[in-house]
């Protein structure tokens, strides 16, 4: 009888509280939802562009070092011509003799400026006809041709241009500079034969007077028709979209190898702004290289020697 009594006493004690939870439960979980809060923040954010590498193996970079090896190898190819009016000065006997042109223009004044290539080790420069046009003329002003050049080394030096022989029916030229033959750097001749619409190239030159400039573009067009100087048409020109500006006629376009396919020569400008509307033309290698061997030797082409 004395068990029931006991019995009760316990039913009747309330059950003991919950175990208490150490404080540091609660700060624990609210680190965990800070750090996840933080994880969702970075996920959603914009992702920051990469460094750009110069290392070629990087994939998306082996097109652009590509084509700074390719300007680095043809640049030093590549001369700026600037047509320069000297002054008159009395000579002997009563006659007028010439400035020499020496300095940084000797007194003169740039009445022009164009672009070209170095041909050969002899010293043979090309060019546009229309660049040196002057030269050729009647002598009614003292015109010299002064050519900037770069060596091996990458050094600017000029030397002044004599011309050799002139095609205006090409409209190609070709000057000849005093330079010893170890600092001069010929261009890589290539074809234009098998030239392909889409393919890639590239123009360098000084346009504006601003000294090698390379622009990009692809082959837009094969067998185009252009005027020449004395209005007889070159035919088979080379039509492309790579920026041609005044000052680049007379360089280089060139290929992906580096090779020389055409001389720019002509740009089509939107009327009475002077702008390219970048539709542009040279003359294709394979014309030039049947040319210049006659301009170096006769001074003129085959065809005014019959």
């Amino acid at each position: 009888m004395a068990v029931q009594p006991l019995l009760r006493l316990l039913q009747l004690r309330p059950p003991p509280p919950p175990p208490h939870s150490p404080p540091f439960a609660t700060t624990r979980r609210a680190s965990a939802a800070a750090a996840a809060a933080a994880l969702l923040l970075l996920a959603a954010s914009p992702r920051l562009p990469r460094p750009a590498r110069a290392d070629p193996g990087g994939g998306e970079d082996i097109d652009e070092a590509r084509v700074v090896r390719l300007f680095q190898e043809a640049s030093p190819s590549v001369v700026f011509i600037k047509d320069l009016v000297v002054g008159r000065t009395p000579g002997r006997g009563g006659g007028q003799a010439v400035e020499a042109v020496d300095g940084e223009e000797g007194g003169a004044t740039v009445e022009g400026t164009g672009s070209g290539f170095v041909w050969d080790t002899a010293g043979h420069i090309v060019t546009n006809y229309h660049v040196v046009a002057k030269l050729a003329g009647d002598g009614s002003a003292f015109h010299r041709c002064k050519v900037l050049l770069e060596d091996s080394s990458g050094n600017s030096y000029s030397k002044e241009g004599s011309l050799v022989g002139c095609d205006p029916s090409y409209d190609l030229a070709v000057l000849k500079v005093d330079v010893d033959g170890d600092k001069l750097r010929p261009a890589l001749i290539g074809t234009s034969k098998g030239l392909r619409v889409g393919q890639s190239c590239f123009a360098i030159g000084n346009p504006y007077g601003y000294e090698h400039t390379l622009t990009t573009g692809v082959v837009s067009g094969l067998g185009r028709e252009i005027p020449s100087p004395n209005g007889r048409p070159i035919r088979g020109a080379i039509q492309t979209d790579a920026a041609i500006n005044s000052g680049n006629s007379g360089g280089p376009l060139i290929d992906s190898y580096g090779h020389v396919i055409g001389v720019n020569t002509a740009t089509f400008t939107r009327k009475g702004t002077g702008i390219s509307s970048g539709v542009n033309f040279a003359i294709p290698i394979d014309t030039v290289v049947q040319s210049v061997p006659n301009l170096i030797v006769y001074g003129t082409s085959v065809s005014n020697r019959f």
